[in-house]
């Protein structure tokens, strides 16, 4: 059996191409919402200990049927049709998740399927609630040494289904969906330098393990660390890009917490940036986050093409990265 390289060779990215950029974006969410009020029904807590403590209102909550690539798809396919590239043009997959449960073929690989690309390197990524960040690095990577023109990238999370129900200090937080990217080739970078890395020693503070795996993490932990680094690093990135955080349009942090969003803005100066607060109705979706916040940004107009957005996400083992994109 032979086997013919022509079409993926021939879409392979130039090697002089200075950058990548963000072309088009998408998400979805399911349908179905889970308010404060139901769930204050059902557990220990209540309506005003949930918007205090976390900052969420309401959280979208997958049917059985809404698995993380048929998630991830949905958002993926909305991205492609906002892009103007060609389905046969897609020759990279990345895929960021942790709560997926199908192992081989991996998500990337069944949402190439299900959008009927052709011959895409598919690649899934788990750092959990960094995973779009690592997984848009990848891409922007790939594109600039050449090996990619143009890339699909989604983050998709189905934290209900990893979820204890019975134990409110997780159960109040989680929110499934996806969000999605098409990246490009660019003779001016759209993608400022990725600063990624962890914190190995903190790992455990946010895990999502045992059979069944069961997410669990120690709130407390996270929270300091969060307010206490995150203004560092996130500055970091801006400090990469050449980018002052006086001159950022929009910050998009992972949506973990509305405290921990608000208190990172305040550390980080970005006194004229739109500070995006999609925790408020969709809660923790991990991998799915960012995109999905980004996604609604730039759908609602909120920030004019061009501008400067700090994408910087931070979690599961206590993993962060982050970058400055241009407004698609």
């Amino acid at each position: 059996m032979s086997i013919s390289i022509e079409g993926p060779s021939q879409r392979r990215g130039r090697q002089d191409v200075n950058g990548s950029k963000v072309l088009s974006l998408g998400h979805y969410q399911p349908l179905r919402s889970l308010s404060n009020a139901v769930i204050e029904r059902r557990l220990d807590t209540s309506d005003e200990w949930i918007t205090r403590r976390v900052g969420i209102r309401s959280r979208r909550i997958a049917e059985v049927n809404e698995t993380v690539s048929y998630m991830a798809s949905r958002a993926a396919e909305e991205a492609l049709k906002g892009s103007g590239i060609p389905r046969s043009d897609i020759d990279l997959v990345v895929v960021a998740s942790c709560t997926a449960i199908e192992r081989s073929p991996n998500v990337a690989a069944r949402v190439a399927g299900e959008l009927n690309l052709s011959a895409p390197a598919v690649i899934d990524v788990n750092t959990a609630c960094s995973g779009f960040s690592h997984a848009l690095a990848i891409a922007d990577h790939s594109v600039r040494a050449g090996a990619a023109a143009n890339a699909l990238v989604v983050g998709a999370d189905k934290l209900s289904g990893v979820v204890d129900w019975t134990d409110r200090s997780t159960a109040v937080l989680v929110g499934d969906g996806a969000g999605a990217s098409v990246i490009g080739q660019s003779d001016t970078p759209g993608i400022g330098p990725v600063l990624w890395g962890s914190d190995p020693q903190k790992g455990k503070a946010i895990r999502i393990e045992g059979t069944p795996p069961v997410f669990a993490q120690d709130g407390h932990t996270v929270y300091r660390w969060a307010v206490t680094e995150l203004p560092k690093l996130a500055s970091a990135v801006c400090e990469l890009a050449g980018v002052a955080p006086s001159e950022l349009g929009a910050v998009v942090f992972h949506q973990a917490n509305l405290r921990i969003i608000e208190k990172v803005a305040e550390g980080l100066g970005a006194v004229n940036a739109v500070i995006s607060t999609d925790i408020v109705e969709s809660g923790n979706t991990s991998a799915a986050s960012i995109p999905i916040a980004l996604s609604k940004l730039v759908g609602q107009n909120r920030v004019p093409s061009g501008t400067p957005i700090l994408l910087f996400g931070f979690g599961g083992g206590l993993a962060y990265s982050g970058q400055v994109i241009r407004c698609p």
